[in-house]
């Protein structure tokens, strides 16, 4: 289950009912509204913050967001590591859950390498 993201005054999730959609509220999530609508990033699966970046696992790939999720651009879109699953910060590095075991990133989710 996706996470619910802090940022600022407002909190951010993938919205439950269509996962390409992110939503925001600034009412501690009394009411939603809709932040970004789209395909192009595929189905989003976990967001985390990450280093002031919105940081976004997908069907697609890695993603990230500069404008809390308005706009969203590709980081890494392979498939060497498998589908993401979920996103951690360990406090030095950005942690990805896949199908294909741990994976960790010291460039912001850029280059991968598999953890041993």
């Amino acid at each position: 289950m996706p996470r619910l993201i802090q940022l600022g005054n407002e909190i951010i999730r993938i919205y439950p009912e269509k996962p390409t959609q992110i939503q925001y509220s600034t009412s501690g999530g009394r009411m939603w509204s809709s932040r970004y609508t789209g395909t192009s990033c595929g189905d989003f699966i976990d967001l985390i913050v990450y280093k002031n970046e919105l940081i976004a696992a997908t069907t697609k790939g890695i993603y990230y967001s500069t404008s809390g999720g308005r706009m969203w651009s590709a980081r890494y879109t392979g498939t060497s590591y498998g589908i993401f699953q979920s996103l951690m910060d360990n406090g030095n590095e950005l942690l990805a859950q896949t199908d294909k075991g741990l994976y960790y990133s010291t460039s912001s989710g850029r280059i991968w390498s598999k953890r041993r």
